[in-house]
């Protein structure tokens, strides 16, 4: 490669900066091991033809840290290569690199260098020593540069290729870089290997667990070695049980140790209570500590019961989940812990406890907080198997690669107590053919000889040729049409996408499997926008084959849920049917949040899709709180549209409610009706002519108020309001507030129309990340210190420094009164 023959020549010419390891940052889950490998990398993005594929001399670098998406810092184009459905934004081929020491007593150590992933088509050397290449962008994976590295005062170098220069490989927004977290990793070499333990509880009661852990030792000496291997049990801090046992591993080999221990009387991991334990390995030679190796697990059960659903611990238990894309809206698709749990908390708010990990292997991170926060997660593997969906997919490298991706992602995962099931793929295209079910037991082989405890899945189209409608599935007119992967055996549960129409016939088609539907809803929203009929049902694009040019001409969906894609449905008809049997399982509907890219109904000029329960920017879109409603004890009455419209304009008013019998509406004091819920309803709703003033809703149970909620007609935008959603974050260069931004009339009404372009201005130690307003048409850089508000709102979000201090953000618009708000780093 050019690279190598330029390398030295470049160290010669440029000189080496020397960094000091980074040594700041959180662990790498419970591994004290790790150290965070974030800070201080230098980047370069090849954009000319003169330097691709090549470093030199002359190469221009930044010093940044990691993770980092080099795409979300670059220009909507309409010509990208990655096209509408990856965002409209660059690619590129990026180069980085990372000058470090490592001290002389970890010579006669193993020292490696760990990634949580890059997109894509990653490339590592050490010193000018070619490591490694992972065409995967979603996998870890890890490189022992022992044999390589310089100790003591010598300095070595790091250099990463991240190779994202061919598109479309993506149906949606991909990101490129080093987008996830880095560590360094320092062993004895006798250790617990990579991903080394896994834990299995067989046998669960009331009074006491079974735990068995099978933990893969790894001898890297050139002679045999005698040693204790203790593992112990804690709650918190308190240790509850442990095992000790004596091993002899021969030279430059490894070795499977089995322990079995008891936990008396288990406090069990649920999605309502997510207790955790953890599980120290402690490698002891001469009576001195070799290796310490921790792993979370929980201790629960559960069935995939045919006539009852989902069991956990004995309980039968919906699952409410969602579908989740791994960008982070305007932060792009690098990792941050505190932007993945506020994400998360938003959703729990409204009620879900499921997370479908679409259609990718996870940050790690997603997993550690779905374990605390109690999510049943769908870990999925692949969005395509040998036949591509895009003309430079995972499916060029499926040969070479599938295996060793499945099997580095179920020995990854396979200890998280939030995961029930693995998805094997979605929607593949080989589902229709004889060659889907060969595949599909190979994949879920590799599966179950590492794992044997959960069920294996795929996301599929329905599973027999049922003609739904006249218009979504009208090219299933062959008879012939059948997916054989789901009538194969190779699934342990059939998955659906969509066709909640079939649902009910599934015991009927598959007696003796259970079901979950992978996929469901597709519902369309633009929050705050509102068609002013709210009855019809719309399907954008009207086929899924046609090109998207139906719709509003401005590229905004109602808000209301009236409108679907053709092969989905509204959010009140999928969970109608799914409330009201019990042998489903539950749902993953498509999707929680806004996620870039896919901006189904629309092509360009939208970037982002529509699909969101949530919107990009993390703001509640209405029929979040009909899921509220449904999903949670809250009591919720959320009423909508806006309260500003023409005079005598007809408009169509919903309320959504729980834990009442029915709602009365008031206009200006003055009741337009009393509605109640009939049937399997979800919401009620009054027909009335706009006047201006209060709108008011009482929700009431036997007769006394439970609830009141009202919305007023807004005067012009006067001013600005700041919301943190935490006012005080930790000084540790990578913690974050999202504050809100409200435009207000005078008297303090959010205007709902407002779309004023908002300036944000900082001062202390700390740096604006990220503008977002959740508008899908917006091509203002989410990098920016400006950014344009959708119907009165838009976000900001602050990233604190290492010092602590006050970060003060300030927030101006022409014509409205600005406002400053605090932030405390400590």
């Amino acid at each position: 490669m050019k690279y190598l023959s330029s390398f030295i020549q470049t160290l010669a010419l440029l000189g080496i900066i020397v960094l000091a390891v980074s040594c700041n940052g959180n662990e790498a889950g419970f591994n004290s091991r790790k150290i965070a490998f974030n800070s201080d990398w230098s980047f370069h993005l090849n954009d000319s033809i003169i330097d691709n594929d090549t470093i030199a001399a002359s190469t221009k670098w930044r010093t940044l840290n990691v993770p980092h998406d080099w795409s979300i810092e670059g220009k909507f184009n309409e010509k990208s290569p990655s096209g509408y459905g990856g965002g409209a934004l660059t690619g590129g081929l990026g180069w980085y690199k990372k000058t470090f020491k490592v001290a002389l007593e970890n010579k006669e150590k193993i020292t490696s260098i760990v990634f949580d992933g890059v997109y894509k088509n990653s490339e590592v050397w050490i010193n000018g020593h070619y490591l490694g290449k992972r065409p995967n962008g979603y996998i870890g994976f890890q490189y022992d540069m022992s044999p390589y590295l310089n100790y003591g005062d010598k300095n070595n170098e790091i250099i990463v290729k991240a190779d994202n220069s061919k598109q479309p490989n993506s149906r949606w927004y991909s990101g490129s870089g080093i987008f996830r977290n880095v560590w360094l990793e320092t062993t004895d070499k006798l250790h617990v290997g990579q991903w080394g333990t896994y834990i299995t509880t067989p046998k669960v009661t009331a009074d006491k667990a079974s735990v068995s852990l099978e933990t893969t030792i790894q001898n890297q000496n050139a002679v045999s070695k005698n040693a204790i291997v203790t593992t112990a049990i804690f709650k918190e801090d308190t240790k509850v049980t442990s095992v000790t046992q004596n091993i002899t591993i021969a030279a430059n080999a490894d070795q499977v140790l089995n322990q079995d221990l008891i936990v008396n009387n288990p406090i069990l991991w649920s999605d309502e209570k997510p207790e955790l334990y953890t599980a120290v390995t402690t490698i002891s030679i001469d009576d001195k500590i070799a290796d310490e190796y921790k792993t979370s697990f929980g201790i629960r059960y559960f069935k995939f019961d045919l006539n009852k659903g989902f069991l956990l611990n004995g309980k039968q238990v919906k699952i409410k989940g969602v579908c989740m894309h791994h960008d982070l809206g305007p932060l792009g698709s690098a990792v941050n812990t505190r932007a993945i749990e506020r994400q998360l908390e938003i959703l729990k708010e409204m009620g879900v406890n499921g997370i479908r990990t679409s259609h990718n292997p996870p940050a790690p991170e997603l997993l550690d907080l779905c374990d605390k926060m109690g999510f049943i997660v769908m870990d999925e593997a692949f969005d395509m198997w040998k036949k591509g969906k895009t003309k430079y997919d995972y499916s060029l490298d499926w040969d070479k690669w599938h295996v060793r991706d499945l099997q580095d992602q179920i020995l990854r995962d396979r200890n998280h107590p939030s995961i029930f099931m693995w998805s094997i793929g979605n929607e593949i295209p080989e589902q229709w053919s004889d060659e889907g079910p060969v595949i599909a037991k190979e994949l879920a082989g590799i599966v179950k000889k590492l794992d044997t405890t959960r069920l294996v899945t795929a996301g599929m189209n329905p599973a027999v040729n049922m003609k739904i409608d006249e218009v979504t599935l009208q090219f299933e007119k062959n008879d012939t049409y059948f997916n054989k992967l789901a009538t194969s055996g190779a699934l342990d549960i059939i998955g659906y996408n969509y066709a909640h129409q079939t649902f009910e016939h599934h015991q009927k088609n598959f007696p003796n499997t259970p079901f979950i539907a992978t996929e469901t809803t597709s519902a369309l929203a633009t929050r705050g926008y509102y068609d002013e009929d709210s009855q019809s049902i719309k399907k954008w694009p009207v086929r899924w084959d046609l090109k998207f040019t139906d719709g509003n001409p401005d590229n905004t969906v109602s808000a209301y849920d009236q409108v679907q894609a053709p092969w989905g449905s509204t959010h009140e008809a999928t969970w109608k049917v799914m409330k009201k049997y019990d042998f489903l399982a539950g749902m993953y509907i498509w999707t929680g949040f806004d996620y870039i890219g896919e901006p189904t109904p629309y092509e360009w000029p939208s970037i982002s899709s529509y699909f969101g329960i949530v919107d990009l920017a993390g703001f509640p879109k209405d029929v979040y709180y009909m899921y509220q409603s449904e999903w949670t004890n809250k009591t919720v009455l959320h009423l909508l549209p806006h309260w500003n419209w023409k005079a005598g304009q007809t408009v169509d008013v919903w309320a959504y409610y729980n834990n009442a019998d029915e709602v009365e509406l008031l206009l200006n004091g003055k009741s337009v009706g009393i509605r109640s819920k009939k049937g399997d309803d979800l919401h009620v709703m009054w027909r009335i002519p706009f006047q201006s003033g209060t709108l008011k809703a009482i929700s009431r149970k036997n007769g006394k108020t439970v609830l009141e909620s009202e919305i007023k007609t807004a005067g012009n935008p006067s001013q600005l309001k700041l919301r943190a959603d935490r006012s005080t974050i930790k000084a540790d260069g990578n913690d974050l507030s999202f504050i809100t931004v409200d435009i207000l009339d005078a008297k303090g009404v959010l205007s709902p129309k407002a779309n004023n372009e908002i300036q944000f201005s900082l001062k202390g130690n700390g740096k604006i990340v990220g503008v977002c307003s959740g508008d899908p048409v917006s091509h203002e850089s989410y990098k920016g210190l400006k950014h344009t508000a959708l119907n009165g709102k838009c976000l900001v979000v602050v990233q604190s420094g290492t010092k602590k201090g006050k970060i003060e953000l300030t927030a101006q618009a022409g014509g409205l009164k600005q406002n400053t708000i605090i932030i405390t780093a400590e």
